[in-house]
């Protein structure tokens, strides 16, 4: 037991650690945070600690005030993280990525399989729904990213149904916070085996990500494709 006492202890202290930091972040994007989280644990355990006073059970009810306290405090606190998250990530080239690379376990991500000198960018996901290209960018440069890609899946896996998303606030548009939703929607059609075999004719391809040193997530604004580098495909 003694050796798992630090282990845990490290896990612990490494979890608070994230916690913190994640705060810390947040409250740079929403200010109120703290005022927001301590309004809805007090709201909470002051309630059910007076309903406990007014039918005798003080104790109980403020032990499961505390504790659905604690909750309602923890989900808030995630919920208005990720808002944030979002937030910052919106408009960056790059994000949409980064948002594909933690959608679920099930999905292969393959970040910027086309692009172009203004950094549109094509992202490819596949899952048991089929391929999902994802672009961001300038909406109307997109679109012929988006068709060259979508003719080459055709080539290669004619069998397997392609979708397109086009990230952005726009009409027709998908906002960044609901990019997972919206893949996760798409009915699934395709077996595991299927999905193995279409990332394996997939994988031939290659993709810019392997050829040219970008960086994961969202890239730096401002940032500009190499002269001589490669042209949307």
């Amino acid at each position: 037991m003694a050796r798992k006492e630090p282990a845990a202890e490290a896990a612990n202290a490494g979890r608070l650690k994230q916690i913190a930091l994640t705060y810390k972040m947040t409250s740079k994007a929403d200010p109120k945070i703290g005022l927001v989280l301590g309004s809805v644990f007090i709201i909470i355990f002051g309630v059910l600690l007076g309903i406990g006073f007014l039918i005798g059970h003080p104790v109980y009810l403020g032990i499961l005030g505390l504790l659905l306290g604690f909750l309602a405090t923890a989900i808030v606190f995630g919920r208005r993280a990720e808002r944030a998250a979002f937030g910052q990530m919106e408009g960056q080239p790059g994000a949409a990525a980064a948002v594909l690379d933690n959608i679920s376990r099930g999905w292969t991500t393959t970040p910027a399989v086309a692009m172009n000198r203004s950094q549109d960018v094509v992202h490819r996901a596949v899952g048991k729904a089929g391929i999902v290209l994802v672009a961001e960018g300038n909406p109307n440069r997109v679109k012929s990213l988006l068709a060259a890609e979508k003719k080459k899946m055709n080539r290669i896996v004619a069998d397997v149904p392609v979708h397109d998303v086009i990230v952005g606030n726009g009409e027709g548009q998908v906002p960044l916070k609901k990019l997972r939703t919206t893949l996760l929607k798409f009915p699934r059609v395709l077996t595991g085996p299927q999905v193995t075999a279409t990332n394996d004719r997939l994988r031939a391809l290659g993709d810019l990500m392997s050829n040219m040193p970008l960086p994961k997530g969202p890239m730096p604004k401002g940032m500009r494709m190499p002269r001589g580098g490669p042209k949307a495909r």
